[in-house]
């Protein structure tokens, strides 16, 4: 009798262990993930995404499955990393021009450093919106601003005001943003969240309040909502050049560079008509005056932008230069958004990706608003002309340095 009870037991917890293992084997081990999300390969959203986000409704629980760090992926800065999932720019909760989370919005300064902001959803890479903190020129505040941490593409750079040493948290960019961050809800994302923090190749699971968390300069921040990708993506970034120490002066009136081009428009462009838009009038109201710069290096040869481009004996166009130093005026009525390509059609030049003013070659394109520099990767007709915007093209032989201004500002 005692014998058959010892059998029945043994019996009984057999069973309840092969139940245990099958239970475990269903749940499986997580961090398998979406092998292409850690590489950024996922292209964005078409045009006609809203990029409205879609929180999960029920959340995953991630496995205790530590991931490990990827080997570093070489990057262009500019690209798009992850597929896109919020739309660009701050909430109407976030950063709109007021003081948010002890940060102002003020005209970007001449020192910037950089964090890199990584999110996951269950394995996959979410792309972070460009222009996070970048607020648009209003007659007001005819140079628009940008608040000390902002984005400008959808790279994952969180671009960080260094001009003094004060250092930012993710909560504040979240803030700034307009987006939550909590310990289960990333932007609208719910779930449980895990951070891990690269700095140097070490990777560091942050166990505090997410919104404490440091902004590292020139680290990594991952956050992960579900089940965690096998491995933490990282990267090396292709960044521009640095700024010449030589600083070259903005003077009215003068020349920057040799001689290439003709004055004025060419027969292709604008002879009073409307180009793109644009219309050109005698005695326009000069409301809305701001200034753009363009520099056209060919082979490492700084090539003079035409004058008088814009302006003709009878009416100004209301984007215009004046001398050869490169700069645009803006002079209108009102606050209008311009591009790169609407300047070049009132010149009457091509403007692509492989044709700068008939000039071809390999052409890089570089942004800089006020020290706040990085390429530009897309079309550069869509440049938008912005207050003390300088766009540098480099065909051909690469800049060793990018130039470095003193404006003029005749209002």
């Amino acid at each position: 009798m005692l014998k058959e009870k010892h059998t029945r037991t043994r019996w009984i917890t057999g069973a309840v262990s092969a139940a245990a293992l099958a239970l475990l084997a269903a749940c499986g081990g997580g961090g398998g993930g979406d092998s292409n999300a850690s590489n950024g390969s996922t292209p964005p959203a078409s045009p006609g995404d809203t990029g409205a986000s879609t929180p999960a409704t029920t959340p995953t629980t991630p496995t205790n499955t530590t991931p490990t760090l990827a080997a570093a992926t070489a990057v262009l800065d500019g690209t798009t990393l992850g597929t896109a999932q919020w739309s660009d720019g701050s909430t109407s909760t976030g950063g709109t021009g007021q003081a948010v989370s002890n940060l102002t919005c003020t005209v970007a300064g001449n020192k910037y450093s950089y964090a890199h902001l990584s999110i996951y959803q269950d394995g996959k890479q979410l792309a972070l919106p460009a222009n996070i903190g970048t607020i648009a020129p209003t007659m007001a505040l005819q140079r628009g601003c940008v608040y000390p941490v902002h984005t400008v593409d959808a790279s994952g750079k969180i671009r960080m005001d260094v001009t003094s040493t004060t250092s930012y948290t993710l909560g504040q960019f979240f803030a700034v943003w307009g987006q939550p961050l909590s310990a289960n809800n990333v932007a609208g994302i719910t779930g449980i969240v895990t951070a891990w923090v690269n700095t140097g190749g070490t990777l560091t699971k942050y166990t505090g309040d997410l919104a404490s968390l440091a902004l590292p300069q020139h680290g990594e921040v991952t956050l992960v909502v579900g089940t965690p990708p096998a491995q933490i993506a990282t990267y090396t970034w292709t960044d521009p050049p640095p700024f010449t120490s030589t600083v070259t002066t903005l003077s009215y009136g003068g020349v920057v560079g040799t001689s290439f081009w003709a004055d004025g428009n060419t027969a292709n462009g604008g002879t009073g008509a409307p180009v793109d838009g644009v219309i050109c009038a005698a005695g326009m109201a000069e409301t809305f005056h701001v200034h753009s710069h363009v520099a056209i290096f060919k082979d490492g040869q700084w090539l003079a932008f035409p004058k008088n481009v814009g302006i003709m004996s009878t009416c100004n166009y209301e984007m215009h230069t004046h001398d050869n130093t490169g700069i645009v005026h803006i002079e209108t009525p009102n606050v209008k958004t311009f591009t790169l390509g609407q300047v070049f059609d009132i010149w009457g030049q091509p403007l692509s990706s492989t044709n700068v003013a008939g000039i071809t070659g390999n052409i890089v394109v570089y942004i800089n608003d006020n020290g706040d520099v990085r390429r530009y990767m897309g079309d550069p007709r869509n440049i938008v002309l912005t207050s003390l915007r300088d766009i540098t093209f480099q065909i051909g032989t690469p800049l060793p340095a990018l130039p470095a201004y003193s404006w003029y500002e005749p209002q």
